[in-house]
């Protein structure tokens, strides 16, 4: 009775993160319209965006059930091509007003990063080494992709994909890992802020004024401002470009081109508390997962990497983007197959994950070679 009993519990973790989940994402649809009320808004992107995540975890979850390595692969393909299509048609799916060149190029860089992630989530899953040093290839494939977008951040972050993805096949912790990039994640976030507060030394100012532009700066500054005029409820969604004095004087999509600061300013503490608990919900999740250690922390860093991204740009403001985040944590955190024999055999691997790549393998050949003793009376015999 233990192994039945240890899958339960299993099941029972898995309903209650994904509990969590719907209350988070509930909160933050509320807390939208709630600073939307009484004035001149447009709540509806945001809506939006949280319908694609809720939308790509549920398909996530289902076809990472039955067809985990195709699943995946195709949505390594799929991110891909959009992204360099993106190019010559723009980005679909944009909730920003305007439709603007650098703004879909930091979303094609934020694509990048999720084909390479599910690419990688697709090798870490493989049974087969050809096929997963095929998958492999394909993510080195997409980071290089980024440079022929003139996306050095991209690439950077696409390529930190593949190697931590290549790092986790031999972990066998993986909390540690999910720790760290919730840590990475901190630093990017309180780094944007400090250069909006001009906190930092003057000579590292310049140096990141240098590579984030001075309007982006601007804007970033902006936000602080409406932030600290409106601290609880913000100025409301999507009214940034109204409130703010750059983007009305400059040529501007209406965002202030990061994430948490876009919350701060439109929706307050409480948006960025919300954005947060979004955030730690999904690593949560992945640290539940019933999945193998090296899928887990490679999901982990492309949503960490996309993260980093959407701190200094506007990534989550196109549909795809968040569509796909929402696909690869599904993805990444779907229950095993009925029949596999994995979590029954080792429940206390998948609550302390400590399986790693090759486990799964060793899991179903350890479930097909009992004994007939152990297996039990078949059904249909009848003892006399």
């Amino acid at each position: 009775m233990t192994a039945p009993a240890g899958g339960y519990a299993a099941r029972e973790r898995g309903n209650a993160s994904d509990g969590a989940g719907a209350v988070i994402l509930a909160a933050c649809a509320i807390w939208s319209l709630i600073s939307a009320a009484g004035r001149e808004t447009r709540p509806e992107g945001v809506l939006l965006a949280l319908l694609a995540v809720a939308a790509g975890f549920a398909c996530g979850r289902i076809c990472g059930t039955l067809l985990p390595v195709a699943t995946a692969t195709a949505t390594a393909v799929a991110a891909l091509v959009m992204a360099l299509l993106s190019r010559s048609s723009g980005m679909p799916g944009a909730t920003a007003a305007v439709d603007i060149a650098p703004g879909h190029t930091g979303a094609a860089a934020a694509l990048l990063v999720l084909a390479a992630g599910a690419a990688c989530c697709a090798a870490a899953a493989a049974r087969r080494a050809p096929l997963r040093l095929t998958l492999r290839l394909l993510a080195f494939g997409t980071a290089c992709a980024a440079l022929t977008m003139r996306s050095v951040a991209g690439f950077v972050a696409a390529l930190g994909v593949l190697l931590c993805s290549l790092a986790a096949a031999r972990m066998r912790r993986r909390l540690l890992g999910l720790a760290g990039f919730a840590l990475v994640t901190a630093l990017v976030v309180g780094a944007s802020w400090a250069v909006a507060e001009e906190a930092l030394p003057d000579g590292l100012m310049i140096s990141l004024e240098g590579q984030l532009t001075g309007n982006r700066v601007l804007l970033w500054q902006d936000a602080v401002t409406l932030a600290k005029e409106q601290p609880v409820l913000g100025v409301g969604p999507d009214r940034f470009a109204e409130m703010s004095p750059t983007a009305q004087q400059t040529l501007s999509d209406g965002k202030p081109h990061s994430a948490p600061l876009q919350q701060a300013a439109e929706q307050g503490v409480v948006g960025v508390t919300l954005l947060g608990a979004a955030f730690g919900w999904l690593l949560y999740v992945l640290w539940r997962s019933p999945r193998s250690t090296a899928v887990v922390l490679t999901a982990g860093a492309a949503l960490t990497a996309l993260a980093a991204l959407a701190s200094v740009g506007n990534a989550l403001s196109f549909t795809p983007v968040t569509a796909g985040a929402g696909l690869l944590a599904g993805l990444a955190s779907a229950r095993l197959p009925m029949g596999d024999g994995r979590a029954a055999s080792d429940p206390a691997g998948a609550a302390d994950g400590t399986r790693t790549e090759g486990d799964e393998d060793a899991g179903r050949s350890a479930h097909g070679t009992r004994t007939t003793a152990e297996r039990g009376p078949r059904a249909d015999h009848t003892p006399l």
